[in-house]
């Protein structure tokens, strides 16, 4: 299965595949697979500095539509949940999203817990669409730091060697 999301990526990077493969990824990113947007987006602004809002617009909305995604998943699983049994942490994280509504969302970009994030909200039966609206200004605002901060606030071999792990 690696090897098949290996040779995807590398296919999906070729330059004449631009914003599509933009937002490929950043759908597939905000789902449970564990991968990060940022270089794509990253590598086709280094590469053509004209389209960095349009490459922040299509890896918001691939993103965004790839939480709602895990959103509707949670949904879906409500009824799984509700049978097994929640600790401590599990019922005050609960709490947590219960209090905050929808804004949760607002932190969907965040690693690790983002994409779980949206599931539990959609799991919580929070409305789609105020999610989504929450989700999308969260991940735009992380792709216009993020973008921003690799192309004009760090040398180009500090973002080469951080994006490459």
């Amino acid at each position: 299965m690696d090897a098949f999301f290996t040779s995807l990526l590398h296919a999906l990077a070729m330059p004449q595949y631009g914003l599509s493969t933009v937002f490929v990824v950043a759908f597939v990113s905000a789902t449970l697979l564990p991968m990060g947007s940022e270089p794509a987006v990253y590598g086709l602004v280094a590469l053509n500095p004209h389209l960095f809002w349009p490459a922040i617009g299509v890896a918001t909305l691939g993103n965004t539509l790839g939480g709602m995604l895990t959103w509707w998943m949670g949904l879906g699983a409500n009824e799984l949940a509700e049978k097994a049994r929640h600790g401590r942490v599990h019922l005050r994280a609960l709490a947590w999203m219960h209090r905050l509504g929808p804004k949760a969302c607002f932190l969907a970009w965040l690693p690790v817990i983002g994409d779980p994030l949206c599931a539990v909200a959609g799991w919580l039966r929070m409305p789609g669409w105020p999610c989504m609206g929450w989700m999308a200004l969260g991940k735009f605002v992380r792709y216009v730091l993020m973008t921003s901060l690799l192309l004009w606030g760090l040398p180009h071999e500090w973002a080469a060697r951080l994006l490459a792990g």
